[in-house]
């Protein structure tokens, strides 16, 4: 299994190579590259760099090291903060400790910081959602009235804390700690947000709070106290069971509707099983600290399994064996069909949230069934997004065969997905999850000690 992840990823990478090399995003079938800025930045390429050490590629690393090796961030052009923050920057931060220290990325990464904390120049201290990296000004999101994303400005914090981290300068540190000061300061509804959802615009905040904490060797306790607290929120408002199968999932509640609760999971809410897991073990083997959990953590460690279970029959109940982008669950006794997928929601984009949680709860329970689900998985995403010529592709509805093929690789598809994968099926001793933590684009980063200066001045405890 391990050797066909990997002959997965150089079918993709050798399409990107031969028709888009330099773009930051891949179009299998009409084979030609677009960017994601005024001119690219080589998203692909850097967001899949870490992959490629994991997976031990040697030429394909070199051509990759070359290219980052002569990029110039010097681009008169907008990035939005967030993507560039997580695929970006977490790229260079994971390539350069994977690479034991080679300073190329160091470099860019201290570059790409410097013009990134452009946006955090407003009168609030929230950053702008964009950022030009020339100017290194802000500028509003260009929808929900110029408002800042929750989940976007509380997804910066790993990235920003480890460039603090091995550049000794703490002003990202400083930066972003702000942020996460002025959100714990907020009112909330049971430890969650204005908008009950663990879904788009919602999901990694939930999942920084327990990384943060992870991160810097459990010392900053504020950041367990917020995720615990979310936690709490997330078990009394958000969890209920389908019918007639039981599964347990996680519905949301709309902002400006009535404090109901919505049958409706997004995809993304998928990472939660694993990080609910993660939480309740800290990465160690659940058999070797089952006897110390507290009743709460054993509670975290079965809801995480059960949802990934969800998250797999979602894969399961389709006729391509491949998820839709997002389910409605029946709770109505009497249902014969536990999940609805409605027509818009049919697509595939190739996400990794599912496989994700796999990986952890493998690596967690050594139960084998998880490698088996993301056997199949992988199989179906083989079967159907494939393109013979180099590539992968997402799909328009997944609920028919022969599926229509969108033309469009996104590059979570070599950063995360093949990545959880070939770390599903490897050895346990790749990426320890005691060690490292993940950041929201599956860029692993290393867990650390935060220097006396971080602890003096910025403590939040």
């Amino acid at each position: 299994m391990l050797p066909i992840t990997r002959d997965a990823f150089s079918h993709a990478w050798k399409g990107y190579e031969r028709d888009a090399w330099g773009y930051d995003e891949y179009h299998p079938i009409s084979r030609k590259g677009s960017n994601l800025t005024t001119q690219g930045i080589g998203f692909t390429i850097i967001d899949s760099i870490d992959t490629i050490i994991i997976m031990g590629l040697s030429s394909e690393y070199s051509k990759a090291r070359d290219w980052i090796k002569n990029l110039d961030f010097n681009i008169d052009g907008y990035v939005n903060l967030f993507e560039t923050t997580i695929r970006i920057l977490g790229g260079l931060l994971s390539a350069y400790h994977l690479s034991e220290g080679d300073s190329i990325y160091l470099e860019k990464a201290i570059d790409l910081g410097d013009r990134l904390i452009g946006a955090f120049e407003s009168q609030t201290g929230i950053p702008y959602a964009s950022v030009n990296l020339a100017t290194r000004k802000g500028k509003v999101a260009h929808f929900g009235g110029g408002a800042s994303s929750t989940s976007e400005i509380t997804t910066l914090q790993l990235e920003f804390k480890y460039l603090s981290y091995i550049s000794k300068e703490y002003k990202y540190w400083t930066k972003v700690e702000e942020i996460m000061r002025t959100i714990d300061n907020l009112e909330k509804f049971d430890g969650l947000g204005e908008e009950i959802t663990l879904g788009a615009r919602g999901d990694s905040y939930y999942e920084y709070l327990l990384k943060q904490y992870l991160q810097t060797s459990s010392t900053e306790k504020i950041y367990r106290r917020m995720y615990d607290e979310a936690m709490r929120g997330v078990k009394n408002q958000l969890i209920n069971h389908s019918q007639p199968s039981n599964l347990l999932f996680i519905g949301e509640v709309p902002r400006y509707s009535s404090p109901s609760l919505h049958n409706k999971m997004d995809h993304l809410v998928c990472f939660m099983g694993g990080n609910l897991a993660l939480g309740a073990t800290q990465g160690k083997k659940f058999k070797e600290v089952e006897d110390y959990l507290s009743e709460n953590d054993k509670e975290d460690f079965n809801i995480g399994k059960e949802l990934t279970k969800t998250c797999a029959q979602m894969y399961f109940s389709t006729e391509t064996g491949l998820a839709p982008e997002i389910a409605y669950f029946n709770t109505h006794e009497g249902s014969t069909q536990d999940i609805m997928i409605k027509q818009l929601d049919r697509h595939n984009l190739l996400r990794p949230e599912t496989v994700e949680s796999l990986f952890i709860l493998w690596r967690l329970t050594g139960e084998e069934k998880y490698r088996e689900w993301g056997w199949e998985i992988f199989q179906a995403f083989e079967k159907y997004s494939k393109i013979q010529d180099g590539g992968y592709t997402s799909l328009d509805d997944v609920t028919v065969i022969p599926p229509v093929k969108r033309d469009k690789m996104e590059t979570f598809w070599m950063a995360e997905t093949l990545k959880y994968l070939y770390l599903l099926f490897g050895s346990n001793d790749k990426i320890p999850l005691d060690k490292y933590v993940f950041n929201t684009e599956a860029h692993p980063l290393p867990i650390f000690e935060p220097p006396p200066q971080i602890i003096d001045q910025l403590s939040t405890k």
